[in-house]
């Protein structure tokens, strides 16, 4: 049986550089949209996306700090 990854918020390899703060302020804000508009429908899902987007928002502050 092969393995199955699962693409539910999955993200890119984050290029090096100036892109790579720029690419995780983007998956950020699509994350954080993606937790809002899956808010009132399905709140398993929008923790999903605010978890994601937590852990984007520590790796910027680490760059950026």
């Amino acid at each position: 049986m092969k393995n199955q990854n699962c693409r539910v918020g999955s993200i890119n390899s984050i290029p090096y550089g100036t892109n790579a703060i720029s690419a995780l302020e983007f998956q950020y804000q699509r994350f954080m949209e993606k937790a809002s508009n899956m808010k009132h429908t399905n709140s398993d899902l929008a923790n999903f996306f605010e978890l994601k987007a937590t852990k984007i928002r520590k790796i910027l502050e680490g760059l950026i700090a």
